[in-house]
């Protein structure tokens, strides 16, 4: 992976952004520490395609009313005891 200061990949951002597709992602440092990564947007679909959704995303989808819900077992309870 190629490291570019940022300078560097402000002033040639086009070439940056054409070693990105056309090669691998490319890092890029501030005061010699790597602080941003640019990648195409097939690698970050790939990245993102594995992520499972969200608590939020689940109880917003359309499909949250036809969950299945499995069915309840038949526990023991013990009687309840008077209260004194």
């Amino acid at each position: 992976m190629n490291t570019w200061p940022v300078q560097d990949a402000k002033a040639r951002f086009s070439e940056l952004l054409d070693s990105c597709l056309e090669e691998e992602p490319q890092m890029v440092s501030r005061r010699g520490c790597n602080t941003a990564v640019l990648i195409s947007v097939e690698e970050w679909n790939r990245l993102n395609a594995g992520k499972k959704p969200g608590l939020k995303a689940l109880l917003l989808a359309p499909s949250f009313g036809e969950i299945e819900l499995p069915e309840r077992g038949k526990a023991k309870r013990r009687k309840s005891e008077p209260l004194e």
